[in-house]
């Protein structure tokens, strides 16, 4: 007998008993994978994450990330992370490493700037302006979260979800609102995997189907653009040097994010000098950066921190800003073609917030769909890519105002 109790002891079944939650995460995981892997919705996310959940509430597998008080002495100081790793296991030691420290989400935009041509946003600037109106979300969702009890400073985690970027939500809550880190970041990388869903709907419910059917490319034909740049390299070499600069003048908390962003674009647009770099930057640095980063916040999901009202809160308050968003670029093109001659469709204003390219994906097949030679790619990327910049100025906003 006593050696069948030593063989229960050793076992998690007891544990299991104590924290029945466990199983609802351990079943919130095991969805997150089915959207990872059976759906195809943003697998190199949630794969990792969902995974992090699960291996955070395995009973007695000490994987879960704990609260920060566990950390820190009585005086301020905390462990070193050989304390930590010794006290609380490996991923805790990802995590205060990695994550805590903010080094992660700059990384994967490094990766990200390596990977974008802002080629369309060039050559449509004024496309760009709605990539700004898409915005709205972000900051529609803080005054409201407010207004219900949350603190400013967790008002402005929930809300940047509303930017559709996924290392942008983390980073801002690392730094405002580290107690929601994990919901945040479920919240945000579920709805950019969901844009094939969100999309649709917003835009049936506030464009007419003679909006839908605007054809970009009879439009310019109608009305062609006066200025061409005749030397486009040029300008996509200078362009993340200028645009750098100049964001961190203005709004220099944003910097980690947008600098990391340019300097990615600009080894990438440079050439077969700086290759090396650009190819390091997309492929080994960004995957290994998002292998951690997405176990790390998964671990963060246990069952002590998950299942609470103030989770329910998030997620809503996330989709919330997330459909708000795309409201926000659709409603600023229908102003826009009030005054204009020549009209955008509005599906281009859809795409204002990040999710790239998904949500340029989305918005060109709904168009497909009203007018099977519509085809808005191009023109959406300059949105799309033009949103990615405004969530993380409006990141550095909020931290500049909150932290």
């Amino acid at each position: 007998m006593r050696a069948l109790e030593r063989l229960y002891d050793i076992t998690a079944l007891g544990d299991l008993l104590l924290q029945p939650g466990t199983l609802l995460m351990i079943a919130i995981g095991v969805f997150l994978l089915f959207l990872g892997i059976r759906k195809k919705y943003e697998p190199l996310l949630l794969v990792p994450i969902g995974f992090g959940v699960i291996l955070a509430n395995l009973p007695g597998a000490q994987m879960g990330i704990v609260e920060e008080e566990m950390v820190r002495f009585e005086d301020g100081r905390y462990m070193n992370l050989l304390e930590i790793a010794g006290e609380y296991g490996i991923m805790n030691y990802i995590y205060y490493m990695l994550i805590k420290t903010g080094l992660l989400p700059p990384i994967i935009f490094l990766g990200v700037g390596a990977l974008t041509d802002f080629g369309p946003m060039l050559r449509n600037l004024r496309l760009s302006l709605f990539g700004a109106a898409a915005q709205l979300g972000i900051f529609t969702v803080f005054f409201a979260a407010i207004a219900v009890g949350f603190t400013p400073q967790e008002a402005g985690a929930l809300g940047i979800i509303g930017g559709g970027d996924g290392p942008t939500a983390i980073y801002i809550s690392i730094i405002l609102a580290p107690h929601m880190l994990g919901p945040i970041a479920i919240a945000a990388y579920s709805y950019m995997a969901l844009v094939p869903v969100i999309i649709p709907p917003v835009t049936r419910a506030l464009c007419s189907d003679n909006e839908l059917r605007i054809n970009m490319k009879e439009m310019d034909k109608k009305y062609p653009s006066k200025r061409e740049i005749k030397n486009m390299q040029a300008v996509k070499i200078a362009f993340p040097i200028v645009l750098g600069i100049v964001v961190a003048f203005f709004v220099p908390a944003s910097v980690p994010l947008v600098g990391m962003l340019m300097f990615g674009n600009l080894v990438k647009e440079i050439g077969v000098a700086t290759g090396r770099l650009s190819e390091a930057a997309s492929g080994p640095i960004m995957n290994t950066a998002t292998i951690f980063l997405g176990l790390a916040v998964g671990a963060t999901m246990t069952s002590s921190t998950f299942l609470d009202i103030r989770t329910l809160g998030i997620i809503a308050g996330g989709l919330l800003a997330f459909a708000i968003s795309v409201a926000g670029g659709i409603l600023a093109v229908k102003v826009y073609n009030i005054f204009a001659v020549k009209k955008i469709n509005p599906l281009i204003g859809a795409t204002g917030l990040s999710a790239v390219p998904m949500a340029s994906r989305v918005a060109n097949e709904i168009a497909l769909k009203y007018n099977s030679s519509n085809h808005l790619l191009q023109y959406c990327m300059a949105s799309n890519i033009s949103g990615v910049i405004g969530s993380a100025v409006a990141a550095g906003v909020l931290i500049a105002f909150l932290a």
